[in-house]
């Protein structure tokens, strides 16, 4: 049920760098499921699948699995060569030590350090040569970083502060879910930190996961392993065990974590959320992916996310999005482009 879905500002960077090689970018997002027209709402999100999608089809036109945010691009299958790289080590400690050798030798502009105390970690970006001017470049490799790092220890890594050496951009709320609720801007280098005693977590993967990892990627990576013990993560598996139209009040989810309702709505509000705010989030992104992803018409969609009328569901997705509902379906009679999954 939690499909995820990603603000249209990163599929406007995703394609930036189509249009410096001036590749028609139109026919990419539709064969990705995304109606060129979004790029002009602001408020507007696609799903977690589309963007992958288009990930994927950015890197094939470009042949660069960095979009092209780097003097030297990262050329398709690079990081599947990375992810075998990392297979054989001892522990995530010498999987990040190896990470960070490869982009020494991908990379031009772009590198990654890891230093640790007794209590803490932090993976830093060092900016080569240039001065930080794309910001998408350092979005996606933490976001790439993180991703591999949760599943080579099978499990989510908390960053307990992600840093930033650049201003607060206008959509700096999607950082939240991204990497952290703790973060700073404007800072000398950009950063992610967390406990050290995860840089002694032995790496479980193997051959035969791997495959299965490359082939789901890089959607895998954009949505990461959920944190497991937020009182946010817990109210979502409350709710993703029922119909959305059987979803409880908030009194019953309180209760069923054993917490008062003024705790409960205290330590959202800790982790910038509210039951509102979850309830609107989870029915936005199984909206988009069924407007998406599935022959479902308007009304039936309305009827399974419990609205009480396709008026109400109209009104609160145009909302949500910037857009009404039957503008993410202009995609749908394009043919799909081929994807294909690294080797």
């Amino acid at each position: 049920m939690e499909k995820g879905s990603i603000a249209i500002c990163f599929v406007e960077k995703a394609i930036r760098g189509l249009r410096r090689r001036r590749i028609d970018a139109a026919p990419i997002l539709r064969a990705a499921g995304i109606a060129p027209h979004l790029l002009n709402i602001a408020q507007a999100r696609v799903s977690a699948a589309s963007y992958s999608t288009l990930w994927r089809l950015v890197a094939n036109a470009l042949d660069d699995e960095f979009f092209g945010e780097d003097s030297h691009p990262m050329r398709v299958g690079s990081f599947a060569m990375l992810c075998h790289a990392v297979l054989g080590c001892d522990n995530l400690e010498h999987a990040i030590r190896r990470i960070s050798r490869f982009f020494t030798l991908v990379l031009d502009d772009l590198g990654v350090e890891l230093e640790q105390t007794d209590t803490s970690a932090v993976i830093r970006l060092v900016q080569r040569n240039t001065p930080v001017t794309r910001i998408f470049a350092h979005e996606t490799m933490l976001i790439m970083l993180h991703g591999l790092m949760c599943w080579l220890v099978g499990r989510r890594v908390p960053v307990l502060q992600a840093c930033f050496a650049y201003p607060e951009p206008a959509y700096s709320a999607e950082y939240k879910m991204m990497y952290s609720v703790y973060l700073s801007f404007d800072t000398p280098t950009t950063q992610i930190e967390f406990e050290s005693r995860y840089l002694a977590l032995p790496v479980v993967q193997n051959s035969e996961t791997l495959q299965i990892f490359l082939h789901n990627a890089p959607e895998n990576i954009v949505l990461k392993y959920k944190s497991e013990r937020s009182v946010t993560a817990q109210v979502r598996r409350q709710l993703r065990d029922l119909p959305p139209g059987e979803w409880p009040g908030f009194e019953v989810v309180a209760a069923a974590l054993h917490l008062t309702g003024s705790t409960l709505r205290r330590r959202l509000a800790d982790e910038g959320q509210s039951y509102q705010s979850l309830i609107d989030e989870l029915r936005r992104d199984l909206a988009i992916d069924a407007l998406t992803h599935s022959a479902q018409t308007v009304s039936e969609i309305s009827a399974q996310l419990g609205f009480a009328d396709p008026g109400s569901f109209h009104r609160a997705f145009k909302k949500w999005t910037g857009t009404p509902p039957a503008g993410y379906r202009k995609t749908r009679a394009v043919p799909k482009l081929a994807v294909h999954p690294a080797a």
